[in-house]
């Protein structure tokens, strides 16, 4: 995850993946190709790019893409990756995305065929900070856009670049008519309130931009290097990661809370309500976008959803499995305002259609074979 202490630009660093036996057969990875230069030919690998690889798509996305083995892995985030999930990694750079001089390294050294761009500063902070959060968001991705440009150019194929973007990037102006619209679909309502959704909305726009229209007044066609898939996600619940800074915390802040026998203040009033989904299926989602025939993509952005709970059920759940649970309702205004502003639901038809997304998950089996267990073997 991006944040406020970003290195400067001599000290990002490159941390190569310990010898020993890996975990992934290299076997089953994508081979190397050669490029001329004036010092002969250079071997470049095909790989893998996550940024923000630390965070929390972080985490279960690298096991997913490890098991999978399709291609190496190579990482750029501020922290050092958790021990678990290091070995799956060929190669992790420390630093920052805003680093264009570490961006330009990896471009020497690889082949990148697809981007998980997950680096940004969430909801929350991003309005304590809006400009940073602005830099890490904006700034940040439209330099990853540019790097993947660069390497459609090079190898002479389109990257894809798959992008978390948010329900952030909704915005309905009040309750009653949250209540009055229902399920909405991507084209709908984007007018976020928030400098995290404004960024997400825009570098949507973004991206479909350097799929469609990149220089467009060139002389020659210059769009469809990069390959632009995104997501709005709505709220997200782990069982592996912590809560960092989501304005839709408040349902993953209480089942940890839980577990570790801790009372809890919900920041939301009980009939609030916003759809969500557990990671599995999160990341699931991307890698079946990223899968998906181009042919059959009807837009770039798309909305999934899997169940939306009001606080209250979501705390009678978290009751059933713990029941010996702490947990009250103490909204704070400002934040309460933000949530309100997101759609209480969303369509996710397209997704369903053009690329089969079909979560895993319900709202009782993401609990009682999912969260549950699971956060309660964690603590």
């Amino acid at each position: 995850m991006e944040g406020k202490g970003q290195r400067s630009r001599g000290e990002a660093r490159k941390r190569v993946r310990k010898s020993g036996t890996p975990r992934v057969s290299l076997d089953r990875r994508a081979g190397v190709e050669e490029s001329g230069g004036r010092g002969g030919k250079v071997m470049r690998r095909h790989v893998t790019l996550i940024t923000g690889a630390g965070g929390e798509i972080g985490h279960g996305l690298i096991e997913r893409l490890a098991a999978d083995g399709d291609s190496a892995i190579i990482t750029i985030d501020l922290k050092p990756l958790d021990p678990e999930i290091r070995d799956f990694v060929e190669q992790e750079y420390l630093g920052s995305i805003l680093e264009t001089h570490l961006l330009q390294r990896i471009l020497s050294e690889y082949l990148v065929d697809t981007v998980y761009h997950l680096a940004a500063i969430l909801s929350t902070r991003a309005e304590f900070t809006p400009v940073t959060g602005h830099e890490i968001n904006v700034e940040g991705t439209l330099k990853l856009l540019d790097f993947a440009q660069a390497q459609g150019e090079s190898h002479g194929r389109p990257v894809a670049f798959l992008y978390p973007s948010s329900i952030a990037a909704y915005g309905l102006p009040d309750l009653e008519t949250k209540a009055r619209v229902g399920a909405v679909r991507e084209h709908e309502w984007n007018n976020p309130t928030t400098m995290y959704g404004c960024n997400k909305l825009y570098c949507e726009h973004l991206g479909s931009y350097y799929a469609h229209h990149y220089k467009q007044l060139a002389a020659e066609k210059l769009s469809g290097k990069v390959d632009f898939r995104a997501i709005r996600f709505p709220g997200l619940i782990s069982a592996v990661t912590v809560p960092s800074g989501g304005t839709s915390d408040y349902a993953p802040e209480m089942i940890h809370a839980a577990a570790r026998g801790e009372a809890y203040a919900c920041f939301v009033r009980p009939d609030t309500r916003i759809p969500f989904m557990v990671m599995p299926d999160a990341v699931d989602a991307l890698v079946q976008l990223a899968k998906a025939d181009a042919a059959g993509l009807g837009r770039n952005v798309y909305n999934i959803t899997s169940f939306n709970p009001s606080a209250e059920e979501i705390r009678a759940l978290v009751l059933a499995g713990f029941p010996d649970a702490r947990i009250s309702f103490e909204p704070d205004l400002k934040r309460q305002a933000i949530v309100d502003s997101w759609p209480a639901a969303v369509d996710d038809s397209a997704a369903r259609r053009d690329w089969g997304f079909c979560p895993q998950y319900d709202l009782e089996t993401a609990f009682s074979g999912y969260l549950i267990p699971h956060i309660s073997d964690r603590y």
